[in-house]
């Protein structure tokens, strides 16, 4: 899978993804950083990128707007990036559970993990 890890998360987190086997970008690296959410979803779909954020309001509801996207893992603690890099280990263990991510959300917390479909399947 190809991730993209958001602005708001440790530049270590492709890192986690390349060792497990992942292509994996920051979105620093990119010069994306500082898009606002709507042009960055542009991006996200047109190189369908598996998003990887701590904004759960926001993408969730961008991705909830989108018939069709590659996938989203959502971290929501704000925590450590080592931390963050535990949490994104462990989320991807859930992502390899699938085929493919798309439409599906992974959300990680220090106790938890819950995977659903957006947009929501009527």
């Amino acid at each position: 899978m190809k991730f993209l890890v958001d602005e708001c998360l440790h530049t270590s987190l492709t890192q986690v993804a390349n060792s497990a086997g992942h292509e994996a970008h920051h979105v620093n690296w990119r010069a994306w950083s500082g898009l606002k959410d709507r042009k960055l979803r542009e991006v996200i779909l047109r190189e369908e990128f598996v998003f990887v954020t701590k904004n759960a309001r926001d993408f969730r509801k961008l991705m909830g707007e989108t018939e069709l996207h590659a996938g989203l893992v959502v971290i929501l603690p704000n925590v450590t990036p080592s931390v963050q890099c535990e949490l994104f280990r462990r989320a991807l263990v859930e992502v390899t559970k699938f085929p493919d991510m798309i439409n599906r959300v992974v959300e990680i917390d220090s106790d938890s993990v819950r995977v659903y479909e957006l947009p929501t399947m009527e």
